[in-house]
């Protein structure tokens, strides 16, 4: 049986997770087939168009704020790849990266 290692294991965790939080990022990026997103005062405003012949206008603002919704989530996916493109890059060459530890011997 092959013994793994502590830095090893760190890594293997290290890659779940990465792929966890991609995965959860597509899904709730992409997953979502229909969503109306409006607050309250928005809804309002557009009912009361819609009521008065104006039926385009709810499907703009609804896509304008789901386009709104997903930026955040794509800033975070951006920075969450290029950290971690680093750091695998920085353990290939044999630099050490920033570890936090409760231990101040380390």
């Amino acid at each position: 049986m092959k013994k793994i290692n502590k830095n090893m294991f760190s890594s293997i965790i290290s890659k779940l997770l990465f792929l966890f939080f991609v995965l959860m990022i597509f899904t709730f990026t992409f997953g979502i087939t229909d969503a109306e997103a409006q607050c309250a005062m928005c809804r309002a405003t557009v009912e009361t168009n819609y009521n008065n012949g104006a039926g385009e206008a709810s499907t703009r603002l609804n896509s304008g704020i789901l386009y709104l919704l997903c930026m955040p989530y794509l800033l975070i996916g951006t920075v969450a790849f290029f950290w971690y493109r680093n750091k695998q890059k920085n353990e290939r060459n044999g630099k050490r990266t920033l570890k936090i530890s409760s231990n101040p011997s380390m």
